[in-house]
C-alpha cells in the first residue's frame, strides 16, 4: 500500500481525467469568460501551478508562507467530504459560477461514496486528502499511527477515483492540529501541507448568515488568501452563493491551484510572493536584518618585538636611571627624544589609614571619692529614717493639729504668719521622703 502511495506521490505526473484540471491548465484565463448561461458568474480567473517540494507548508494560520496570490485573489477549499446530500449541492453551486476549488477528502468518506469523489474529478477540481478517519489527535498521536492514518486515507481516495494519478499531493491535517513528525513524514512523501489564511467557522453551530459575514469580513481584513470551508453542512450550502456573489461585487477573483508535473511546470514566482504581505520599498521592515556569518581573514598571532629593537648593548634591554637627554643610541648614534612620548609610571600613593577617633579617658567614667561617700551615707540615713518614719509622722501631724487650733482664734494677719511658720514643720517629713525616693531612683 505504501509503495503505491509513494509511486503516486513521488513519481508524477498527476494527470487527471479528460475533464480534470490539467485539461484546462493551458488556458488559465478562459474560465471567467466562458460560463454559459451565467453572465454574472465570478468564474475562475487563473490557474496557479505549485511545486509541493519547493513549498511544503502553506497557510499563514500556522506557517510563514502561503500561496503566491495577488491582492484580492482567493482560493476556495472544502474539507471532510464527500457527503452526497450536501457535497452534490456544493458542486452545483460551483459549476453555476464556473468556480474551481480544492477538496480535502476523508478516506472512509471516499470509500462510502466513491461516486462523489469521481464527480469532483470530473468537474475539474483538485482533490487532496484529509486522513482516513479524521482524528483530532494528530498533534500528540504516535507517529506510526499518524502515518497509518495518512497512508490509509491516500489509498482509500485513490481506490475511489480508480486512477492513482488523479490525486493531487495536497494534504490538510484534521483540525489543523499540526505536529513536527507528521509534517516531516508528509514532506518525505513530497506532499504539500495546506493550512489556511482565514476561516468562516461553518463547522460551528452558527447560522448561514454568520458564515457569510465571517467569510467576507475576514477576507477583507486579509486582502487575499486561502478560505477554509466544509462541504458537509447545510449552513455552508446556504451561505456559498451569497459568498461568491459578494466576492465578485467587491472585486475579488478566484484562483484554482494544481500541482506541477513534468508537462506542466510550476508558475514562476518570486520568494516574497509566498508571503501574505511581502515588504515593499514603501513599507518599513518591522524586524532586524539577519547578521551574516563573518569570515575572519586569519587567526595568527601578531609578531612580538625583538630585543634588537630596544636601546641596549648586545641585544640587552637598557635599564638606566639617567634622563633621556643624556642617553644616546648605542648602535646607530641617534639621540633619543628629550622626553618620553608616554606618561611616566609613578608609584601609587599609599592608601590613607582610616581616621581614628580619640579614646575617652577613664576619668570620664569615674565618680569623685567624696561624692560617692556622701551618697552612701545619705542612703544609710534614709534607711534608718524609714524605720522610725511612722512615729515621726504622727508627731508632725499632732503638732500641726495643735497649731491649727491655736491659729483659729487669732486675727487673719496673725493666722497667715502662723501658717507660714508651721508649714515647714508639717512638710519636713514629706520633703525628706521625696528626697530619699529620688536618690534611690538615681542609684538604681
Amino acid at each position: 500500500m505504501i509503495g503505491n502511495v509513494l509511486a503516486g506521490v513521488r513519481t508524477p505526473p498527476w494527470t487527471v481525467l479528460c475533464l480534470g484540471w490539467l485539461a484546462c491548465a493551458a488556458a488559465p484565463a478562459a474560465f471567467a469568460a466562458e460560463c454559459p448561461g451565467h453572465p454574472d458568474a465570478i468564474g475562475t480567473s487563473r490557474i496557479l501551478v505549485v511545486d509541493p517540494r519547493e513549498h511544503p507548508r502553506i497557510g499563514t494560520m500556522q506557517y510563514p508562507e502561503t500561496l503566491p496570490l495577488a491582492d484580492h485573489e482567493v482560493v476556495l477549499t472544502f474539507d471532510d467530504g464527500p457527503l452526497p446530500r450536501y457535497s452534490n449541492q456544493i458542486l452545483e453551486i460551483l459549476a453555476a459560477q464556473c468556480v474551481k476549488a480544492t477538496f480535502f477528502t476523508i478516506g472512509r468518506m471516499a470509500s462510502a461514496s466513491p461516486e462523489g469523489v469521481r464527480k469532483l474529478a470530473a468537474a475539474g477540481h483538485s482533490i487532496g486528502t484529509h486522513t482516513q478517519n479524521h482524528p483530532l489527535t494528530m498533534n500528540h498521536m504516535p507517529i506510526e499511527r499518524a502515518k497509518q492514518e495518512i497512508d490509509d486515507g491516500i489509498a482509500s481516495v485513490k481506490a475511489a477515483l480508480g486512477d492513482d494519478t488523479a490525486l493531487a499531493p495536497f494534504f490538510r491535517i484534521p483540525g489543523l492540529l499540526r505536529a513536527d513528525g507528521v509534517e516531516d513524514y508528509l514532506a518525505s512523501l513530497g506532499i504539500q501541507i495546506w493550512s489556511a489564511d482565514f476561516l468562516a467557522d461553518d463547522w460551528r453551530h452558527v447560522s448561514s448568515s454568520r458564515v457569510y459575514d465571517l467569510a467576507i469580513k475576514r477576507l477583507e481584513e486579509k486582502g487575499k488568501g486561502i478560505l477554509l470551508l466544509h462541504d458537509i453542512h447545510a449552513r455552508t450550502v446556504a451561505a456559498l452563493p451569497r459568498i461568491l456573489q459578494e466576492l465578485k461585487a467587491r472585486g475579488f477573483r478566484v484562483v484554482h491551484v494544481v500541482p506541477a508535473t513534468p508537462q506542466n511546470p510550476a508558475t514562476p514566482t518570486e520568494p516574497q510572493q509566498w508571503q501574505l504581505h511581502p515588504p515593499t520599498e514603501n513599507v518599513a521592515i518591522s524586524r532586524w536584518p539577519k547578521i551574516p556569518n563573518f569570515v575572519f581573514a586569519g587567526t595568527g598571532a601578531l609578531p612580538a618585538p625583538v630585543a634588537s629593537e630596544f636601546d641596549g648593548l648586545n641585544d640587552e634591554l637598557l635599564l638606566s636611571a639617567e634622563p633621556f637627554d643624556h642617553v644616546k643610541h648605542l648602535r646607530r648614534g641617534t639621540p633619543l627624544p628629550r622626553e618620553a612620548l608616554w606618561p611616566r609610571q609613578t608609584e601609587p600613593a599609599p592608601k590613607k589609614a582610616g581616621i581614628a577617633l580619640p579614646v575617652p579617658a577613664q576619668s570620664v567614667f569615674e565618680i569623685p571619692e567624696g561624692l560617692g561617700t556622701a551618697m552612701l551615707a545619705a542612703e544609710a540615713t534614709s534607711r534608718r529614717a524609714e524605720l522610725s518614719a511612722p512615729d515621726h509622722h504622727e508627731a508632725i501631724a499632732a503638732d500641726a493639729g495643735h497649731s491649727r487650733h491655736a491659729i483659729r482664734g487669732k486675727p487673719a494677719s496673725a493666722r497667715r504668719v502662723a501658717r507660714r511658720a508651721t508649714r515647714p514643720a508639717a512638710h519636713a517629713g514629706h520633703g525628706k521622703l521625696k528626697h530619699l525616693v529620688q536618690v534611690r531612683k538615681r542609684s538604681a
